[in-house]
Order: C-alpha cells, then structure tokens, then sequence
C-alpha cells in the first residue's frame, strides 16, 4: 500500500479514503497477505468505508439545503406524490 495508511481516516478526503479502500479490498481478494494482515487490513477497510459513508452524507445535506428554500420546499421541481 501507499503512504496513506499513515493518514488517519478521519483526516482524509472522500477522494483518498475511496482510493485506499480500493487498495485494499483488492488486496484482500487476492487472497495472498497473511491471517494477521488480512485482520488488520480488513479493520482498516472497516474504516475507511465509515468515513467515505460520512463524507456522502455531509455531501447530500449540502445539496439538500441548496435545493431546498427557507420552507424546505423543493426548488425548481414539482413534488411528486410517493417520492
């Protein structure tokens, strides 16, 4: 892996916590690290997926409170009935 292990999760972007977790599931499907390693990478996965998952969600508040008004009324669409 790269110098990223040595970021902590919580300090990284959504963009770098995507590309580590992608090191590492591929690594894991390898099949080719050690009991240990696997553990510990599989924590660190754990991780990493945590942060990508609270960086999306900051990520849709934001869009809903820009398309939302001060009512929190959809802006510039329709609402449709059971959506």
């Amino acid at each position: 892996m790269t110098d990223q292990t040595q970021t902590p999760v919580e300090e990284m972007s959504f963009e770098a916590a995507m590309a580590e977790l992608e090191q590492v599931v591929s690594k894991l499907e390898r099949g080719d690290v050690a009991l240990d390693e696997s553990i510990a990478l599989y924590e660190r996965g754990a991780a990493l997926r945590k942060r990508c998952d609270a960086k999306l969600s900051e990520a849709e508040e934001k869009v809903a409170a820009i398309t939302l008004d001060a009512e929190g009324n959809p802006t510039g669409i329709k609402p449709v009935d059971g959506l």
